[in-house]
């Protein structure tokens, strides 16, 4: 009899400790409102992890609860100061709901990576390349003009199937390159620069340095250093503005036909005197696109419902530019927040006709009707995000996406007091 009470009792100990729930670890829940986004796409979502917890980033678990089953989850976590928590949630029509509990996190055996190498970066996914950023200054072919020579842009921008959705030094624009970002009339100390047409000689833009390279499950990004350059009298150079761009890749899923990826633009004049942005028919960041597009296998559409037809010099939130290349069809969707300056931004679109042929080439110019005036001691920002995909898209999806680029999902936080910390 007693040899059952005992056997009993330690019975009931061990069951006791096996079924203690596993909400009796969890430091917060957190409740995504999934209501109006995107059906079909994940969703990036971010949280304040040091208003949280305090825990050691290697002591915490993500899981998504659904009914009594709770799922690991990748995130990542960006430290700048201050500690965020990222990570992507599938498609719902209501809300979903995450745990943050003490634990080991999930380390996914593969996820998206950033290599460095003879002057480019490569962000790739398994043995998909997504965008590379040359560092290296690129020179233009034999025989042209080395004014053309420049660093610091993006080609290739591969579309998921690995078609270049960009294009570099085309014979009629030696001076385009991929995604980039100059100004075009800029007065700095009293004379007029052109960063944009470099055969002028009278500026350009050069990488610096790398200031942060990351890779881990939800994204892979950098950071870079961009001087704009001013071409003295005499031979000369001072630099005009200070720019640090950031380009953030979020992590596709398998074979997944889209992906996304952020380009930050923050821009400080890099002496005491202010550099004044006028007011012209382009300047910013471009794309210029493919070879392999022009105006019989290739559309445009903005968000306010104008064609490639009648888009130049109007105002938008997003663009598509999307076409047939190779035996598949490929685009991007171009959007700006709309904390950007002239938002929403005037537009530089290309004609039918351009070269002939109809090349194509898109700019979000903040400067296009009015002049920016970039002051001493100040930050200037610019934010754009890029939806590139195969297949076709419409202005619903578009319009969807952009929504969860301008106004992203809630996150509401229930905090466990008893394991905050």
């Amino acid at each position: 009899m007693l040899n059952s009470l005992r056997l009993t009792c330690i019975s009931f100990i061990a069951f006791s400790a096996m079924a203690t729930p596993l909400r009796a670890q969890r430091i917060a829940t957190l409740e995504v409102d999934l209501k109006k986004r995107t059906p079909d796409k994940e969703i990036h979502v971010q949280v304040d992890l040091d208003a949280i917890t305090s825990l050691p980033d290697s002591d915490i678990k993500l899981i998504e609860i659904k009914g009594n089953k709770q799922i690991p989850v990748a995130y990542q976590i960006e430290n700048n100061g201050k500690r965020v928590l990222h990570w992507l949630v599938k498609p719902s029509s209501g809300t979903s709901v995450f745990g943050l509990q003490k634990g080991k996190p999930l380390q996914p055996a593969e996820h998206i990576k950033a290599l460095r190498e003879n002057g480019e970066l490569t962000i790739s996914n398994g043995n998909k390349n997504l965008l590379r950023y040359n560092y290296k200054t690129v020179y233009p072919p034999k025989g042209i003009d080395t004014a053309f020579k420049r660093s610091g842009f993006i080609h290739p921008l591969w579309s998921p199937h690995g078609q270049e959705l960009t294009r570099i030094q085309a014979p009629d624009h030696y001076h385009h390159y991929g995604l980039w970002n100059p100004w075009t009339h800029v007065v700095f100390e009293g004379d007029t620069v052109d960063f944009w047409n470099l055969k002028d000689r009278k500026g350009t833009v050069r990488f610096v340095d790398f200031v942060s390279v990351n890779a881990g499950p939800v994204y892979a990004e950098y950071q870079t250093l961009h001087d704009h350059v001013v071409f003295k009298k005499g031979g000369t150079e001072k630099a005009a503005l200070n720019e640090l761009q950031s380009v953030r890749i979020f992590q596709p899923q398998k074979d997944q036909d889209y992906y996304i990826a952020d380009i930050t633009i923050q821009l400080n004049c890099a002496t005491d005197e202010p550099v004044l942005l006028k007011e012209y028919r382009y300047g910013g960041l471009g794309w210029r696109a493919t070879e392999k597009w022009n105006k019989e296998n290739s559309e445009t559409l903005t968000s306010e419902g104008k064609t490639r037809k009648d888009a130049d010099g109007t105002k938008a939130r997003w663009v598509i530019l999307q076409g047939k290349i190779d035996d598949d069809y490929a685009g991007a969707v171009m959007m700006s927040y709309p904390t950007n300056y002239n938002y929403p931004e005037p537009l530089r679109i290309w004609p039918e006709n351009m070269n002939g042929r109809g090349d194509v080439y898109a700019n979000f110019s903040p400067t296009k009707d009015k002049d920016w005036l970039l002051e001493k001691g100040k930050t200037y920002t610019l934010k754009y995000r890029f939806l590139v995909y195969n297949g076709h898209t419409s202005k619903e999806r578009a319009e969807a996406a952009w929504g969860d680029f301008a106004n992203p999902p809630v996150v509401k936080i229930k905090l466990n007091q008893l394991n905050s910390n």
